[in-house]
């Protein structure tokens, strides 16, 4: 059995875990890294940290394998990031140099962390939230994907929020079909600049 709840402090680990699982444009990225963390470290770990009343995460008999994070107020949460979750991990991770497409995928995270990627703001403008969610293999196809997201779209609702926004990178087909059957629409093309690998896709309540 699997039941949705809020995120607690100890999870981090199982956060880590799986951003690293499903890394690859929603595939296993073990292979790509040699620090683990890096993906944990921007794309889920931080909204447990700092914002956990909008993170809830799936948990059946094996622990933690799937989560939902995001936040309300997209250009408040960068923010804080700057002040509070970037500065820390700027000094465990050198800024990479050379030619970026000589760049290993670590080396492509740390640059992330020294700049972070912005939402565009056509984008925040209209849909101020946003979230990402994974699911390990084992709990996928089972309709937890929809009952995380509904549960955090519910939340948000009672919270005042009126449109929601997610990127998913060009490759992940399987991430735009459940986004699209669920609602949300494309907002920008996928070579629009700067961001040349990413489908921006949003939601209104």
């Amino acid at each position: 059995m699997v039941k949705i709840r809020p995120v607690a402090p100890d999870d981090t680990d199982q956060l880590y875990a799986i951003s690293l699982a499903t890394g690859a444009a929603g595939g296993d990225a073990v292979h790509l890294y040699r620090d683990g963390r890096m993906m944990g470290h921007i794309y889920s770990v931080p909204y447990a940290k700092l914002s956990p009343e909008t993170c809830l995460v799936a948990e059946d008999d094996g622990g933690v394998a799937g989560y939902i994070v995001g936040t309300l107020d997209t250009r408040a949460f960068e923010a804080r990031l700057q002040r509070e979750w970037w500065p820390g991990l700027r000094a465990l991770y050198r800024l990479p140099s050379g030619d970026p497409e000589g760049w290993d995928a670590d080396q492509r995270r740390a640059f992330m962390i020294h700049y972070p990627t912005l939402a565009p703001t056509l984008v925040v403008d209209a849909f101020p939230a946003h979230l990402h969610m994974n699911l390990l293999p084992r709990i996928q196809g089972r309709g937890l994907g929809t009952a995380l997201l509904d549960h955090w779209l519910s939340d948000a609702r009672a919270a005042g929020m009126r449109g929601v926004h997610v990127s998913v990178n060009a490759g992940n087909e399987a991430g735009l079909r459940f986004w699209k059957a669920r609602g949300f629409v494309c907002l920008l093309p996928p070579i629009a600049p700067p961001h040349p690998r990413t489908i921006w896709l949003g939601y209104t309540m």
